[in-house]
């Protein structure tokens, strides 16, 4: 069966989802976050790719992604899925796929659910159970929007963020409110995108 030819489109956004294969895990120490960020890094600055926010677990990993220029985005994703998978092989003398099938992009089609979206990536560690505060776990962008923190990798702010209030404190203040928020929907999508 042929694949379908992904949607890109330009100045859109993308839910992008990529797991391990099997659900094995992709990293299993901070080397392994650290590189991937710094791969991320890397071809952030040879493709016109923004990252608006960002949660990396074990065997997954989410990105939201605005792309001035649709087209570059498979190339963005090849780039750093591969770079990594031949890093991890090396590393753990790994054989065959890392990454499970192709990674699934998620066209937004509606910016009022750029914040939603924003919250179900950053609340997967809670979800998980991995950490108790969004604040101590370090691979996700929650600190910079709860925060104010730098990171490497954000380089396009999520425009729903600037509108929770009219100072950098009372967005932070307002953000973290949103994403501590419960709701039962999280558990139904964990489950159609097949995550847990």
């Amino acid at each position: 069966m042929a694949r379908r030819n992904r949607l890109l489109i330009n100045n859109s956004y993308y839910h992008v989802i990529s797991r391990g294969n099997d659900k094995r895990v992709l990293f299993y120490s901070q080397d392994d976050y650290c590189y991937f960020i710094s791969v991320i890094r890397q071809y952030l600055n040879k493709h016109n790719i923004h990252i608006t926010n960002y949660c990396l677990m074990p065997n997954h990993l989410h990105l939201l992604i605005h792309a001035p220029e649709g087209k570059y985005l498979p190339k963005f994703m090849q780039g750093i899925l591969q770079v990594y998978a031949i890093y991890f092989r090396n590393k753990y003398n790994a054989a065959g796929f890392i990454f499970q099938n192709r990674y699934k992009s998620l066209f937004i089609d509606k910016e009022n659910y750029l914040l939603e979206c924003s919250r179900y990536i950053e609340r997967n560690p809670l979800r998980a159970q991995l950490t108790g505060s969004l604040s101590s776990y370090p691979w996700s962008s929650f600190c910079f929007y709860a925060e104010g923190k730098f990171d490497s990798i954000i380089n396009w702010v999520n425009p729903l963020y600037k509108e929770l209030a009219n100072t950098d404190s009372g967005r932070q203040k307002a953000y973290t409110k949103y994403l501590y928020e419960e709701r039962a929907y999280d558990r139904i999508l964990d489950m159609a995108l097949k995550l847990r």
